[in-house]
């Protein structure tokens, strides 16, 4: 039987599996003034976030760019950009070119109106843009609409026998229905880089790959933190990590990448980079920091997020649903909470990977057609940009 899935279609052509109203702060002088807009409207998220001002270079670069993708990601259907006055990031470019992209946007100014003006007149805006959004419906959309990020945080020995590779499954099996994968950590990348290459077909992608790598590295050299020593586990892998059972850099590697499947490598992209519509996985350059990893992949294009942990973690994100994996028993009972799929039985030899995945594709495209996350149910709404610079 033909599996059935429901999306929002944008005007653009893209797919979003929600169908928010996002106040959007340009700067961190402005994240309260939105927290408490979308705070008090029902169908709104709020993108709270430390950046925005005094940033030079690629940190200036890096953070538009992702404000910017963040608003243009398909589940968003309507924005509302909070800006201060004297950032660094022009709150009058980011809703011109939301605007520009067939979004309908709308910009407050807070040193123009002050705080209680700005949060009156954004209340005002967010519930007409909710009345009006709420009149577009969910259309039937082939598989190939899904764009999904895999994220793995708090890992431990499960991770890389169950969780991960059942991950792959679905990855596998949503490029087979000619969608898209987001890999991203390129902390947790180095050691099993070698069998990523061998995935690349484009030879501009394995030069922008292996730049992408050897900065990670010398930014880890620089900062006192050798990610290749590798008799300095400590070093190499988080504190958690290591009692959960992992040792080496390479066996966290190994772990990691095979969250992206067998899926061919289409695309290798910076931080908060948009990627194309052409199926298959695609590289993001990005830190271990789960939150600000999850934050680039959205800004992407991620609609939604399969976040593997052996430990635990509530992580979710303001935009799209975080469904979270565990392949450790306990875990699932400690945090039962916060996770909505339990794979513990590939280990025991209860089921098998391929059956394990099959369940979580079909919990996919339930997601897809509205059920709520444990995320989702928790109010998490995680939201980081990675700062890779300097402030002034």
């Amino acid at each position: 039987m033909q599996k059935t899935i429901k999306g929002y279609i944008r005007k653009d052509g893209s797919v979003g599996f929600r169908n928010y109203v996002l106040i959007l702060p340009s700067v961190i002088c402005s994240s309260k003034v939105a927290e408490r807009i979308a705070s008090s409207v029902p169908g709104c998220a709020v993108a709270r976030h430390n950046q925005g001002c005094a940033q030079l270079g690629e940190d200036f670069h890096q953070t538009r760019r992702t404000l910017i993708n963040t608003a243009l990601n398909p589940n968003v259907a309507a924005v509302i950009v909070i800006g201060l006055g004297c950032e660094r990031v022009s709150p009058h470019e980011l809703r011109d070119l939301i605007a520009q992209a067939g979004k309908p946007a709308e910009l407050i100014m807070v040193q123009e109106v002050g705080n209680g003006e700005a949060i009156r007149l954004g209340r005002e805006k967010a519930r007409d843009f909710v009345a009006e959004v709420s009149k577009i419906e969910r259309q039937s959309v082939p598989l190939s609409a899904l764009t999904i990020g895999v994220e793995c945080g708090g890992s431990d020995f499960s991770s890389g026998l169950s969780a991960n590779p059942v991950v792959g499954q679905v990855a596998d099996l949503v490029w087979k229905n000619g969608g898209r994968v987001i890999l991203s950590e390129t902390t947790e990348l180095v050691g099993a880089e070698h069998l990523l290459f061998e995935r690349m077909s484009d030879d501009s992608q394995k030069e922008r790959f292996t730049r992408m790598l050897e900065r990670m590295i010398n930014e880890s050299r620089n900062n006192s933190r050798d990610m290749v020593d590798r008799e300095n586990i400590p070093n190499n892998i988080s504190p958690g990590n290591v009692r959960g059972g992992l040792t080496t850099l390479e066996e966290k590697s190994l772990g990691a990448m095979i969250k992206g499947g067998k899926v061919p490598i289409v695309g290798v992209k910076e931080y908060g980079e948009s990627i194309e519509a052409t199926p298959g996985l695609y590289l993001m350059d990005s830190p271990g920091y789960d939150v600000e990893s999850v934050t680039g992949m959205v800004a992407g294009g991620a609609s939604i997020i399969l976040f593997t942990t052996g430990q635990g973690t509530p992580t979710g994100n303001p935009i799209a649903p975080v469904i979270k994996v565990t392949g450790n028993r306990d875990t699932a009972m400690k945090m039962k909470d916060s996770i909505d799929f339990d794979c513990s039985a590939v280990i025991s030899g209860e089921e098998t990977l391929e059956k394990s995945g099959e369940r979580l594709f079909d919990m996919v495209i339930d997601v897809s057609n509205g059920a709520e996350t444990r995320s989702e149910l928790l109010g998490q709404d995680d939201y980081s940009i990675w700062n890779v610079g300097i402030k002034l």
